[in-house]
């Protein structure tokens, strides 16, 4: 999901700025370029981490700046299908949750959540079943599948990415951390009685 990758792209450095060509100038120059911008090879350009090199730069006819170009690391997010990642609700819906996994957020469907019916509890803003008490709100940790994925190159904010929790393993850490409690009751019980 998070990789730090080696880039090359090219800055413009205005005039004012063409005494101190600086690799600290041309982090700054490259992070107001690429960040929160999508690449279609690497992802979304979270961070421009370290600049490595820097061109002799080009001067362009009938631009005011000088063009350098740039060898950098950056941090990216390109998120895998089938990954499993681990997030926080932002937002309960009467259709699901919005699961905040890194710089997007990504839509856990009611009908994925669980096996039980969820039913949504505006008044406290959360999704909660009838069956076991179970509730599902804004604030909580959740381990999910990614299942679904369209990335918006143009703006990746409103990329669209489908999460499921239904299989053993994923959930709300609550509920993880409850259903282990009660496989490792069972097995005690199961190994007392073979005793």
């Amino acid at each position: 999901m998070y990789k730090r990758v080696r880039l090359r792209d090219t800055v413009e450095v205005p005039p004012e700025d063409l005494a101190d060509v600086t690799p600290g100038l041309v982090k700054r120059l490259l992070q107001d370029k690429l960040e929160g911008r999508m690449d279609e090879d690497v992802g979304s350009v979270v961070s421009v981490i370290e600049v490595h090199d820097i061109g002799e730069g080009a001067v362009v006819p009938n631009q005011p700046g000088v063009y350098y170009e740039a060898e950098f690391d950056a941090l990216t997010f390109d998120p895998d299908m089938q990954e499993v990642v681990d997030g926080e609700v932002v937002e309960t819906v009467d259709f699901g949750a919005f699961v905040g996994i890194g710089p997007v957020d990504g839509l856990l469907h009611v009908s994925q959540i669980s096996d039980e019916y969820l039913a949504y509890d505006g008044e406290n803003d959360q999704l909660a079943s009838r069956e076991s008490n179970r509730t599902l709100g804004t604030g909580d940790a959740v381990r999910a599948r990614i299942v679904t994925k369209s990335i918006d190159e143009r703006n990746p904010r409103d990329s669209k990415i489908g999460l499921t929790a239904k299989q053993v393993g994923l959930g709300k850490h609550g509920w993880l951390d409850e259903d282990h409690k009660e496989r490792e009751k069972a097995e005690a019980g199961a190994e007392a009685g073979e005793d």
